[in-house]
Formats: C-alpha cells, structure tokens, sequence
C-alpha cells in the first residue's frame, strides 16, 4: 500500500504532459498516430487539426502535448504504411506511459534515449503490429 503512495507522489511530482514529435513520416500515417494518441490520452491536437504537407526542402515535422494521466485502452492493431518516428519528451513515469498507450495499437521498439535528472527523451519506432 506505501509503494502505490509513492508510485501515485512520484506521478504527481512528475506530471503527466509528454512532447511529442513525429517526423520522417507521411501526412496520412501522422494523422493516424495522433488519431491514437487522441483515443488513448488527452492531448492539445483537435481532431480537425489534421497534419499537412509543408513546402520546401526542410524535413515536416509535426508536434503534440499528450497528457498521460487519465488513459483509455486502446486495442486493436492500426495500420500505417510505413514506420513513423516519434520522439517523445518528458517524466520518466510519463514517457512510459505514453509508450505503452500506443503499443495498443502498434509494434513499439525503442531506438534512442536520453535520460536528464527529471525528464528523459526517448525515440520511438512505430509500425503496423
């Protein structure tokens, strides 16, 4: 009973907002991440905020804060057409939250981290389970 306290005080010290960054993917297959995202966990990306080419020769990046601490289960394998990147910023209780949310609906592999006092980056690999 102690541990869940402590568990529940850390999450708490912590807060539950995760930066989210997904690159090197399509328009259609971002949009179907953050559909995810959206079904799983509060986030400030409104459905109708729907992610869009951007002209030139700069790589398209498109970003979200997802706040992890009320979750719904998402089950059920979602189809992408090509692996997307997501690069994922915040408490180390958060991150690992939002990872395991959206490993509901895709194959998660974890290809990067970087780890401060507080926070922790970590690069995610998604694909179609």
């Amino acid at each position: 009973m102690n541990s869940t306290r402590e568990a529940q005080a850390e999450e708490n010290r912590q807060g539950g907002e995760v930066s989210v960054v997904l690159s090197g993917c399509a328009k259609g297959d971002a949009g179907t991440v953050f559909d995810v995202l959206r079904a799983a966990f509060a986030t400030d990306r409104a459905s109708v905020d729907v992610p869009q080419d951007v002209t030139g020769k700069r790589p398209t990046a498109w970003v979200a804060t997802v706040d992890v601490t009320e979750k719904r289960v998402v089950s059920g394998s979602v189809e992408l057409g090509a692996p997307v990147t997501v690069d994922a910023q915040g408490g180390y209780w958060a991150v690992e939250r939002l990872r395991q949310g959206l490993a509901g609906a895709f194959a998660v592999r974890v290809v990067g981290t970087v780890s401060g006092d507080q926070e922790e980056e970590v690069r995610l690999r998604l694909a179609s389970k």
